[in-house]
């Protein structure tokens, strides 16, 4: 299963430029809608990006599907696509789309590919910036810039939990969890700063900004492609009980770092018994 990863690309920032770009802080009123609530919005660029991806990507795999974020949205049953051995494409349009419709820059527009409940290849575009972040199966992790030119990423070195900077996602933690939870984190790290898009903390860490990142609630839309560009940079991914990360499985949280030794100081030193939070708790070793 050989992909284009440039064309992807190019298709990506095509759809950009055609739906996103120009309502960035132009949205109407009546472009902007609801979904569970008044954090969880849809814009017409999201629809409108969707609708113009689905197709293309589709054509450039014969016998591919596509499950994207706002199809999910309308049909649920789509997400059970994922865990088939066809391949499938995993779309976010707009990723930070609360951002976005505020007029904020950190948005980005996510693809990935998968295939037997992996992820075999990824892109995360920045479009405001014109850098594209991708990643192949055993291929590394790069970015190429609105220029073509390609640097090849590695993962942030590691380094103790208090020199820490990164993502801490306390939204769908359990109420009787959050609080301690959001001590102990302040405590262990240096900072642990939201930015309201995955795909851009995934950058951060991809760029060595940011060390770490941990979410409990994991779409694939917004991990799919993250994961799979984290890895090949060289860092270490996992779920909260040490799992590998399998797509298909939208509990059980996600935790992030540059190596597997700082991946379990996190663990055990910042989740505890948290860890078991939407899955099962496996300590190292047992």
């Amino acid at each position: 299963m050989k992909i284009d990863l440039e064309r992807v690309g190019n298709h990506m920032q095509e759809t950009a430029e055609a739906v996103i770009l120009p309502r960035f802080q132009a949205l109407g009123d009546d472009q902007v809608q609801q979904k569970t609530g008044p954090k969880d919005l849809v814009t017409i660029a999201d629809l409108e990006a969707e609708a113009l991806l689905t197709p293309i990507l589709e054509d450039l795999l014969p016998g591919s599907k596509v499950v994207g974020e706002e199809a999910c949205s309308a049909d649920p049953k789509r997400l059970q696509l994922m865990a088939g051995d066809d391949p499938v494409w995993v779309i976010d349009p707009v990723d930070g789309t609360l951002n976005f419709a505020r007029g904020k820059e950190n948005f980005c527009s996510m693809v990935a590919l998968i295939s037997g409940d992996h992820v075999r290849a990824a892109w995360i575009l920045d479009p405001l910036k014109k850098q594209l972040f991708v990643a192949e199966e055993g291929g590394g992790a790069w970015r190429w810039d609105g220029d073509g030119n390609g640097q090849r990423l590695q993962a942030a070195s590691a380094r103790p939990l208090a020199d820490m900077d990164g993502a801490f996602n306390f939204r769908f933690v359990p109420d009787d969890w959050r609080c301690a939870l959001r001590e102990r984190a302040t405590a262990a790290f240096k900072s642990h700063n939201r930015l309201g898009c995955g795909g851009q903390e995934y950058i951060r860490m991809l760029m060595g900004v940011y060390q770490f990142a941990v979410y409990t609630i994991n779409m694939p839309w917004d991990h799919c492609p993250g994961t799979l560009l984290h890895r090949e940079s060289g860092g270490h991914v996992g779920r909260f009980d040490g799992r590998a990360y399998r797509p298909s499985e939208i509990i059980g949280g996600l935790l992030m770092a540059p190596d597997e030794t700082s991946w379990w100081q996190i663990q055990e030193q910042v989740l505890g018994e948290a860890a078991s939070l939407g899955a099962v708790y496996t300590k190292r070793g047992s």
